[in-house]
């Protein structure tokens, strides 16, 4: 089961990615009448240096498990990005072949020791399907009571689609919740037959269109480095930097910390948000 699924979203994500592209981008001419957007699948092998016939198996998902050289030459033809190529191998080599690491919601006590120290700014530890395993007052100070919800409601992308307050929230809501979705999918690469990545995908895809049209496009994304810009009902719009590192001895644990500018606005916000919580005692850390 494990090994058909991966191919079908093998299939998936090769379709996706060639849809996107345009002939000009990879140095192709683009004359001719196309059916539908984006490269021919002629035009992926002949870039991927296989044949055609091959990759139109790979798209059908009849074919069997690419080699590395296969896949550098999707990836460089397709142009996929790291995130990208990363997800390209994963689902190339789901199944029984490749050592897999269960996802654990444990977080060690060192980590929440650490978090506990952070008492100025905003931080959490997610899972790779942004679960909100541990976080500091900050966290919930910013974005919600984690603590007042049952652990299957502390996900980031359920909050972005199913509670109300975070379209208003995220000022740039549909940013914040297709990079929500990109993280989901590349959880469902690392290991595509877990069951709570599988319900929680299912409840989104009936609970909202806007989730089902973003998931097709098996957009995927990794831990990263940005900003978001926030409208908090207490203390008015935040723009943050954020900085998620990829914690060491699980399998796709990451440390989430949200600064602002030294000066800026947005740090007397955060100020203002640390004073509240010190000045309302008995908030633990969970």
């Amino acid at each position: 089961m494990a090994d058909r699924t991966a191919t079908s979203d093998l299939a998936a994500f090769l379709r996706s990615r060639r849809d996107r592209l345009s002939p000009a981008e990879v140095g192709l001419p683009g004359g001719g009448r196309r059916r539908a957007p984006g490269l021919r699948r002629a035009e992926v092998a002949g870039l991927a240096g296989i044949s055609p016939e091959y990759y139109m198996r790979l798209e059908q998902g009849r074919g069997a498990h690419p080699s590395g050289s296969v896949l550098d030459g999707l990836a460089r033809a397709l142009r996929l990005d790291e995130d990208e190529r990363d997800h390209l191998y994963r689902l190339a080599h789901a199944g029984p072949a490749p050592q897999r690491r269960p996802a654990t919601t444990r977080v060690r006590p060192e980590v929440r020791r650490f978090l506990s120290t952070l008492t100025a700014v905003p931080a959490y530890v997610l899972n790779g399907r942004l679960d909100v395993l541990a976080w500091n007052p900050m966290a919930a100070a910013l974005v919600t009571d984690f603590g007042a919800l049952p652990p299957v409601r502390r996900n980031l992308v359920w909050y972005a689609f199913c509670d109300p307050r975070a379209r208003t929230f995220y000022v740039d809501w549909e940013k914040a919740a297709r990079h929500g979705i990109a993280q989901l999918r590349s959880a469902t690469g690392r290991d595509p037959d877990d069951p709570a990545t599988k319900a929680l995908v299912g409840e989104l895809a009936v609970h909202s269109e806007e989730f089902r049209t973003w998931w097709a496009r098996h957009d995927v994304r990794g831990p990263s480095i940005g900003r978001k810009d926030y409208l908090h009902p207490e203390v008015g719009p935040l723009e943050l930097d954020y900085v998620a590192m990829l914690l060491p001895g699980t399998p796709d644990h990451q440390l989430v910390v949200y600064t602002a500018e030294e000066g800026s606005p947005s740090q007397a916000g955060l100020d203002r948000l640390a004073k509240a919580l010190g000045d309302a005692p008995g908030r633990a850390l969970p």
